[in-house]
């Protein structure tokens, strides 16, 4: 007991070199590494972010919403993890895919992502059977007008390349030989026979 008296009372008299120093010369300036603001992932985990913070870089303090989401459905520890393990090119799409994958679970936690894709897919099934359908269309459409303006030019050969005109002369031209084949065609008798039905 005496001893450890001694020894208290001998260490609160005598002054320690730091405090010395201390008197002496100035603090020394803080590191330049300490982070001033942390992460969102720090943050909400309440922990020091520390200078090479894995989930600085992608999950800035004005963001906080992504890393809860995130951290609500994967858990900060399997996110450290999995980001530890892929090299830094890869990291940024690997949060971003990350943090869509927790959005889709929270939305629908039976399909999550899952669900979305596949109804994604349906709508392209339909826009795809939709344009099959119209390129159909467009196909028979111009099938049809290709038929008509076959049709159309198969005519055009077969008439004969008649004169408006030849009609006519070739009656004028033939008239005088009826007549003096038949001559009896313009006598009084004929022509009042041919007439009389009409008066009476």
């Amino acid at each position: 007991m005496l001893k450890m008296e001694y020894t208290s009372e001998v260490a609160a008299q005598s002054p320690s070199p730091k405090s010395s120093n201390s008197s002496s010369s100035p603090p020394p300036p803080p590191p330049t590494s300490v982070v001033i603001s942390p992460c969102a992932a720090c943050k909400i985990l309440r922990r020091r972010c520390a200078d090479k913070c894995v989930l600085a870089p992608y999950f800035p303090p004005t963001e906080p919403t992504k890393f809860t989401i995130a951290h609500r459905v994967f858990g900060a520890s399997n996110i450290i993890k999995f980001l530890q393990e892929l090299p830094e090119s890869q990291r940024a799409d690997a949060v971003s895919s990350i943090v869509y994958e927790a959005s889709a679970r929270i939305r629908d936690p039976v399909y999550g992502c899952a669900g979305a894709i596949c109804q994604l897919q349906k709508q392209v099934n339909e826009l795809q059977a939709q344009l099959a359908k119209a390129q159909a269309e467009v196909v028979n459409m111009q099938l049809q007008q290709a038929n008509l303006v076959a049709l159309l030019c198969m005519e055009v050969a077969q008439s004969p390349q008649q004169n408006p005109h030849q009609p006519i002369d070739d009656f004028l031209s033939n008239s005088p030989q009826s007549y003096h084949s038949n001559p009896s065609f313009l006598d009084d008798n004929n022509l009042g026979s041919s007439w009389e039905p009409l008066w009476t």
